[in-house]
């Protein structure tokens, strides 16, 4: 019988599997980085949040996204990642079988700033009044 395309790693939606392998490595990801389980001290001190781990179709290739408490990674920190990817490499593959060590790579979550920026915009005095229900005796005035 004939799979799905989604299913095996077209353009659609990720397997089940390839999202509970992500799941497994950001949390071990995440418990490196909270017991600062790192052979580099400034990594060990830079309180990385791992937000998200997605996982390509094949499991060799996991694309890492951090923050830095609440805010989007910098460039330096993405560096300094980078720089110990082989040793974070090692450490995920001691915590999750698979076959293979995923190769890391890591970028910044922007999701909190793209959030941040919506609520600003749906702040403004023009959008409130526009999402504010209208009532009959507002109808009345516009028609006058």
């Amino acid at each position: 019988m004939a799979r799905d395309a989604k299913n095996q790693g077209g353009a659609g939606a990720p397997s089940q599997r390839m999202l509970r392998v992500a799941e497994e490595v950001r949390h071990a990801l995440s418990a490196v980085f909270l017991r600062g389980d790192v052979s580099d001290p400034d990594l060990a001190d830079a309180r990385v949040t791992v937000t998200e781990v997605r996982a390509s179709p094949d499991l060799k290739h996991m694309t890492v996204f951090v923050s830095r408490l609440g805010t989007a990674a910098d460039p330096a920190l993405l560096r300094l990642l980078k720089a110990n990817q082989p040793e974070l490499r090692k450490q995920v593959a001691r915590a999750v079988r698979l076959k293979f060590a995923p190769e890391l790579h890591f970028q910044a979550d922007t999701a909190l700033d793209y959030a941040m920026q919506i609520d600003a915009v749906m702040r403004r005095p023009e959008v409130q009044r526009d999402l504010t229900p209208r009532t009959d005796a507002d109808r009345d005035d516009d028609e006058t």
